[in-house]
Order: C-alpha cells, then structure tokens, then sequence
C-alpha cells in the first residue's frame, strides 16, 4: 500500500450499476468502473450472482460487487462466512474487486471481521473498497487509522458524513488536504454535485463515485442515461486539467 502521493493520469469515475442496462450506459457514458449493488432503499446491498454474471457480459468495464446483507454495518461469524461464500461466486461471475466494511455496537471500525473478508480466498488478492461504513463511524481520525494496514484496500467511500457531502464535504478536504495517503484512498461520494469536485480535486482527491447522479431526475427507478455520465466524465477531465495538471 501506497502512503504518499501517488501519480494520477486522469480522476476515476465510479458509477452504479444495478443491471446490464446501467452497465453498458455507464461504459458508453466514459465510466472508469462500475459498483454492483441491489437494493438502494437500503443504500445498497449485496445483488444476486446473476445479476453479476449478467453485468459482466454486458460491459468490459471493472466491476466491484457490494458485500452487505442487511441495512446495519455490523456483521457476524456465519454473516461473514455466507459472504465470503459469495465473494467466492462473484468472483466465479466476473468480479474484478469488492466493497464492503463493518463497525462494531460502539460505531468503531470493526477491524477483526473486516479484514476476515479482506483476507478471505476470493477476495485477498483482488481490490477494494471500504464503504461509508466509515462515515457512520464515532470517530473519524480512530477510524481512518483503523483501516490503514487492511490489505488489498485501494478506496474509501466517504462522503465525510452520515448525512452526505452536502454536510460532510468540507471536514472532507480537510482530511486529504491533511494526509496524501488519505487523499489517495479517498473516493467522494454520497449526494456528489458538481460544485464539489473542483474543491476536492484542489485537496487532491481524484476518485468520483455517482449513483442517482447518473440517472434522470435523480430516480433509482430509471436506467443509467450515458449522456449524464458523459457530462460527469467531461467535467471530471476539465477540472483534473485545470487543478491537477500532470507533467507532459
């Protein structure tokens, strides 16, 4: 794992999926990769192996698959082996990498059934993604240096806040302009607009998650539309040119 800056050639645009129609919009609209989830009245929850399979033969896009069987971000001994088992299937179905994450009844990082999964068969030499689990941890500094030795993890979904980067955007700089590690590992999103991304990119962050943001009038029950992902994508690029301007 990388602890200081890191030589970015362009910012990662993650997008949703919830099928292969969203799939191949996403690709068609410039994404970088895709997020595979089901469920989003419960921000996202871990989506049938055949929807997976069905993904990935719709687009050649990198794909990483929700690990989160219920609502809450705590987990147990035979809920982590049941999702181990299906990392196992994912991975048998395409998955390139994983996200996931868990906090203990007292809102810490619960590093023990983490890196279980991070450690697991399916998942240990592959990448992934701690999700905004950390945004509902208690303490976000303890919560950062919880998760800084788990291996294989190469993002963070953050928002900065529970309630999303509409209240967390701003302790959100501060944490990457405070830490390149941080920065690097840092994917913004959760309610993402796009008066935010210059001041993110300025604190050096350069990964971009958006979910209802892809989609018109911001509705889960619509398809990803690849115009609205092309505009994120050529905004995306414009300020990276503006903030992050790389050697030539």
């Amino acid at each position: 794992m990388e602890s200081g800056a890191q030589v970015v050639e362009k910012p990662l645009l993650e997008v949703i999926a919830l099928g292969p129609d969203d799939a191949a919009n996403a690709e068609e609209g410039g994404a970088d990769r895709l997020e595979i989830v089901a469920d989003m009245s419960a921000d996202g929850l871990s989506p049938d192996v055949a929807t997976v399979a069905d993904i990935r033969r719709a687009t050649d896009l990198p794909i990483r698959v929700m690990l989160r069987a219920d609502e809450g971000f705590l987990s147990s001994t035979s809920e982590l082996q049941r999702l181990a088992r299906l990392a196992d299937q994912y991975a048998g179905a395409g998955a390139d990498g994983f996200v996931f994450g868990f906090l203990t009844p007292d809102a810490s990082i619960d590093v023990d059934a983490t890196a279980y999964l991070a450690q697991s068969d399916a998942i240990l030499d592959r990448p992934w993604t701690f999700h905004r689990a950390i945004d509902n941890a208690l303490e976000s500094r303890r919560a950062w240096s919880a998760i800084r030795d788990l291996p294989g993890l190469d993002a963070v979904l953050t928002a900065g806040s529970a309630r999303g980067l509409g209240h967390g955007v701003d302790d959100l700089i501060r944490v990457a302009e405070a830490d390149a590690w941080k920065a690097a590992l840092v994917m913004a999103g959760g309610g993402l607009q796009t008066e935010h991304v210059p001041w993110l990119m300025r604190a050096g962050v350069s990964k971009f998650h958006i979910g209802s943001g892809a989609r018109p009038q911001g509705s889960w029950k619509a398809y990803v539309d690849s115009r609205f992902v092309r505009s994120w994508r050529r905004m995306l690029d414009a300020e990276f040119v503006r903030f992050r301007r790389p050697s030539a």
